[in-house]
């Protein structure tokens, strides 16, 4: 039997884990050992909050009748021995769910009313607000109440034409997009926005968020599903019927807002089971499964083997009752392990990227350190071991010598304080161009076009000129780090020439590759600026959402940009500070050895021992750090997706 999603998820969760214990491991070390300055432990805090915090977030979407949330509970939920997400024939999901974990909130369902939508504040503002949600609690252990709870995603209530307009739901420009009128003249609207389902199911605690989505008329209404939530998930699967192939509407959704690239895109041919025919062979009838396939592969203009047929329901039977045949027959296994292989390889590797260069950088810095420290040790040894037979009046000379060398190095400090100033007016500069004022203002450009005529349609221009002044930003933030790095060369040769340090300046930051992120943000968004959407565009609710949205995703890139430069930096000062320490210790180590034998002859030796052990205590430390992040490496590389087993990480180190 092949893997399925849920076994290659669990087991990335549990080599994040094992990588998360592995890093841990490697910081407790600096820290007992109190090597670990602020930029290195920022690093760590950072790297493992990304292995055991960060989301990964896979969005089904699907016109209604789909099948959309039987697949989901085929995947997810079939150890519960039942339905959980609300399956039957008909619209069932009527508002956009969230799946996921979050051990400092309660388990339960919170419901957003749709009454929201009238109000100024985004959904990214009620997250922040918990008053405004309708709580349900949910009892783990009864999954009928669970699937009852539940069911409160399918709540609708009807309204007039006109409430639906203000909610959002009616649009006498687009009469193919509005609900169907009742007999009674009113219209079927959700009672809901958004739900939030928080769940301690084993894949939502490894990180997985699962976005279920209802069918066009919610997600062409909804700004913020449109613009934040679809895309920023790390893959999307689109569900269409084998029955009916691909509908106009479904097409519809296609082309304005999955057909754009992103880390891993699925579609499923849901139903195959309903192409069975008792006249036909299973020969005749495999053949029309994959003329369907191929068809959806010329229609939504992608490759034949991007298409999988599966049948989810025939899955979840299969799964409740432990029938492997019909399992297989399913196909889902096939869809599952696909999916696992699209994303989650990836998405380890960029993880394990990360880990382990981050380790060898540190790695580097210390052993920097370590070679600093054992070469202030030999020449103490030196000194000390000269000084066998001396005389007294000869310790008392390299006493005034000591304080002598003490005193001239600290002549340092001034050049060192205009290194700082010079570094910290350039670091302003480079911080300055990707402030979020300066973002600010850059959208606020956008806006104007936007607001400029009830049709913008030269907005779309405007945008990508947007985009493309945030990648001059970017040039020019990366041309001022250059500048940086070979500011610290020519500073860091001239104070080692002069004052004796071992100063390195690291390999140049390189922030072009958030060029990417921009990319992919202005392919996204592009599309909103078609002519099939510039009548929303031109609607000024929709216009303040899209513009919340673009600057919240165009934040987190710059404020990225800006967290790398800072730390690069902190890198870079971190080091000048260990080593000016370092020295001043060593100077009141030798100080005082000195000013010991000068008082009584005998110990000599002892301090001789002394550094010795010293010296000896800093070769261990560097070859248990060697140890530590050899461990890190392999742990990192480590593909736990395909091995049935890992190793057990080091829970204290030596």
């Amino acid at each position: 039997m092949l893997p399925t999603f849920a076994s290659h998820l669990d087991a990335l969760g549990q080599w994040r884990a094992d990588t998360d214990a592995r890093l841990g491991a490697l910081a407790r070390f600096a820290r007992e050992h109190d090597l670990l300055d602020d930029a290195s432990a920022e690093w760590f805090e950072a790297m493992r909050h990304r292995l055991s915090g960060e989301k990964l977030m896979v969005a089904f979407v699907a016109e209604f009748s789909r099948g959309k949330s039987e697949l989901i509970n085929a995947i997810f939920f079939s150890d519960k021995g039942r339905r959980m997400m609300p399956a039957s024939a008909g619209r069932t999901t009527m508002c956009p769910v969230e799946l996921g974990y979050d051990a400092e909130e309660p388990v339960g369902l919170s419901l957003l009313p749709i009454e929201t939508r009238l109000e100024a504040s985004s959904l990214a503002d009620y997250r922040r607000q918990p008053r405004a949600w309708t709580w349900v609690d949910m009892d783990l252990s009864n999954p009928d109440g669970m699937a009852q709870a539940l069911a409160e995603v399918m709540r609708t209530r009807h309204v007039s034409t006109q409430e639906a307009a203000r909610l959002g739901f009616w649009d006498e420009e687009r009469p193919a997009d509005n609900p169907a009128i009742l007999s009674d003249g009113m219209v079927e609207v959700p009672v809901w926005r958004h739900a939030r389902i928080n769940l301690p199911h084993p894949l939502l605690k490894r990180g997985l968020v699962v976005l279920d989505t209802p069918g066009l008329n919610a997600i062409g209404t909804e700004p913020e599903l449109t613009l934040g939530l679809l895309p920023q998930a790390h893959a999307t699967v689109f569900i269409l019927g084998a029955d009916t192939g691909v509908t106009k509407s479904d097409l519809d959704i296609w082309r304005d807002h999955l057909c754009g690239p992103a880390l891993a895109r699925f579609v499923a041919l849901n139903k195959i089971d309903s192409l069975a025919d008792p006249l036909s062979t299973p020969a005749e009838v495999e053949a029309v499964i994959q003329r369907q396939c191929e068809s959806v592969a010329q229609t939504l203009e992608i490759p034949a083997d991007h298409v999988f047929p599966i049948s989810a329901r025939q899955a979840l039977a299969a799964r409740l009752s432990g029938d492997e045949a019909g399992l297989a027959t399913s196909r889902m296994e096939a869809f599952e392990n696909a999916l696992s292989e699209g994303l989650l390889p990836r998405r380890r590797e960029n993880l394990a990227e990360a880990a382990i260069l981050g380790a060898t950088q540190f790695q580097t810095q210390l052993n920097r350190r370590f070679g600093e420290m054992r070469r202030l040790y030999a020449d103490q040894l030196l000194e000390l071991r000269s000084l066998r037979g001396k005389s007294s009046g000869k310790v008392q000379l390299m006493l005034q010598r000591v304080q002598a060398e003490a005193a001239e190095f600290e002549l340092c400090t001034a050049r060192l304080q205009a290194m700082r100033t010079v570094h910290a007016r350039m670091m302003k500069e480079v911080l300055s161009e990707l402030s979020a004022e300066c973002l600010r203002k850059e959208v606020e450009g956008l806006q104007q076009v936007l607001g400029a005529s009830w049709l913008p349609l030269g907005a779309r221009k405007a945008f990508v000129e947007l985009c493309g002044r945030l990648r001059e930003r970017i040039d020019q933030a990366q041309q001022r780090s250059d500048e940086i790095h070979a500011m610290l060369v020519a500073s860091f040769s001239k104070l080692n020439a002069e004052f004796g340090f071992s100063l390195v300046a690291d390999t140049p930051l390189d922030i072009r590759k958030y060029h990417d992120d921009l990319n992919l943000i202005e392919r996204n968004y592009v599309q909103y600026f078609g002519l099939s959407q510039a009548f929303r565009l031109a609607q000024p609710a929709f216009q303040e959402q899209f513009r919340r949205m673009l600057i919240s995703r165009l934040r987190v890139v710059f404020e990225t940009v800006c967290n790398d430069v800072e730390l690069w930096n902190k890198t870079a000062s971190a080091q000048v500070d260990s080593q000016l320490r370092e020295r001043r210790r060593n100077f009141k180590r030798r100080y005082e050895s000195l000013d010991r034998i000068q008082s009584a002859s005998s110990e000599l030796d002892a301090r001789v021992q002394e550094v010795q052990a010293q010296d000896e205590r800093v070769l261990q430390l560097q070859t248990r750090l060697a140890t530590l992040v050899d461990e890190l490496t392999r742990q990192a590389n480590f593909d736990s997706l395909h091995e049935p087993e890992a190793t057990e990480p080091e829970t204290s180190p030596t």
